[in-house]
């Protein structure tokens, strides 16, 4: 008796829930990611694209973030660590 498997990915790719439901972000988070519904995945990604392209990692701490004028509005201050990163998205979007 044989079965047939599905790959592996088939399960993954109309999800709608958890990481990969959308949400709407807010008017700050969305001049970075912008103003659509994306996925927090997404969001996630689309922040780290922002802060390697303004370099604004600290070159003596990899794991703090200098805030720009768009992050401060953000952030709420000068200066983050990636692991607020998520607590301050999940404070963004709806």
């Amino acid at each position: 008796m044989a079965t047939t498997k599905k790959p592996d990915n088939a399960k993954k790719s109309n999800r709608t829930d958890g990481i990969h439901a959308k949400v709407k972000p807010s008017s700050e988070l969305g001049a970075i990611v912008g103003e659509g519904p994306l996925p927090r995945s997404e969001i996630v990604s689309k922040m780290w694209d922002y802060i390697k392209k303004h370099k604004l990692q600290n070159p003596d701490d990899g794991r703090e973030i200098l805030a720009d004028a768009t992050l401060e509005k953000l952030f709420g201050k000068k200066k983050a660590t990636m692991f607020e990163l998520n607590k301050i998205i999940s404070a963004n979007v709806s």
